[in-house]
């Protein structure tokens, strides 16, 4: 008995440790968010103040009011959800019809396009940042959404490749031969059975591939030139003057910036989560 007790006890104290541990990281994690969303609501006199507090006497929303009517700054918006959009609208529909060719079809180069796929993943996008400079160029792109969307979907396609072939392949083949033993054909397969019962698949890869462009800070700033072309990383990395930083500017736009992609994957958890999982379980 009292060795049941003693183990009983060990493990109470052992989950009592895990459960610290895991609000030690939490903190560590949040603070930093914390912090940019109170220095966003101070004056930027107020940001380094010492002693430091969450909440000062001059908390105010002229930060936000300053992004926020500023023809400028909404258009690093506008350029960024434009181009994170049409990006996860192609990577999707190109990543499905290629994750489906690689699970169904049995085709010449089929495993060393694979392989090709996955090398491309381990490859540092620094490392291609001057040959697509000037490939851009070469085909008169610089400074265009086209320039933007073309070189992010090759930075997301080969995830995207590899999450719905691995999704494809947890779907039976009996569900693409009834389809096309009624008279329909494999696209209609795809396109009114398979993609409907892919959701979460297609969550996951969109909500990845959204934010892998919202995000996208280096090629952003290389191939564009202009002040109307730049996206909101560019934007905030713009507010730091030569001689002073619009801190409570900076921290505001990253507050809006951040927005996007925490509704997403608040609202498609269940969706990303289940995505993920699924096109793991069989490659």
């Amino acid at each position: 008995m009292n060795s049941i007790q003693s183990r009983q006890t060990k493990r109470r104290i052992l989950q009592g440790l895990v459960i610290i541990a895991l609000l030690i990281g939490a903190f560590y994690a949040a603070f930093p968010v914390v912090w940019m969303l109170s220095s966003s609501f101070k004056s930027n006199r107020d940001v380094f103040a010492y002693p430091p507090s969450l909440i000062t006497d001059s908390f105010s929303m002229s930060a936000y009011a300053a992004v926020l009517t500023n023809p400028e700054k909404v258009r690093f918006f506008t350029n960024s959800y434009f181009v994170a959009l049409l990006v996860t609208l192609f990577t999707l529909a190109v990543g499905c019809l290629a994750g489906y060719s690689f699970s169904r079809y049995n085709f010449f180069f089929k495993k060393p396009l694979n392989m090709l796929i996955i090398s491309v993943q381990a490859v540092p996008p620094i490392t291609l940042l001057i040959p697509y400079f000037s490939l851009i160029v070469t085909l008169k792109l610089f400074n265009t959404y086209a320039a933007l969307v073309l070189t992010y979907m090759v930075l997301t396609l080969p995830y995207a490749i590899i999450m719905m072939t691995g999704y494809f392949n947890t779907l039976p083949k009996e569900l693409d031969e009834a389809v096309m033993m009624d008279g329909g054909s494999r696209f209609n397969a795809l396109w009114r059975v398979l993609i409907p019962i892919s959701v979460p698949g297609l969550v996951s890869v969109g909500i990845y591939t959204f934010m892998q462009a919202w995000n996208e800070f280096l090629f952003a700033v290389t191939l564009t030139k202009t002040m109307e072309m730049r996206t909101v990383p560019v934007g905030i990395a713009l507010l730091m003057g030569q001689h002073s930083y619009e801190w409570n500017e900076m921290m505001a736009m990253s507050v809006l910036g951040c927005l996007p992609v925490l509704l997403l994957f608040l609202f498609f958890q269940r969706y990303f989560i289940a995505g993920m999982t699924a096109g793991s379980v069989k490659g």
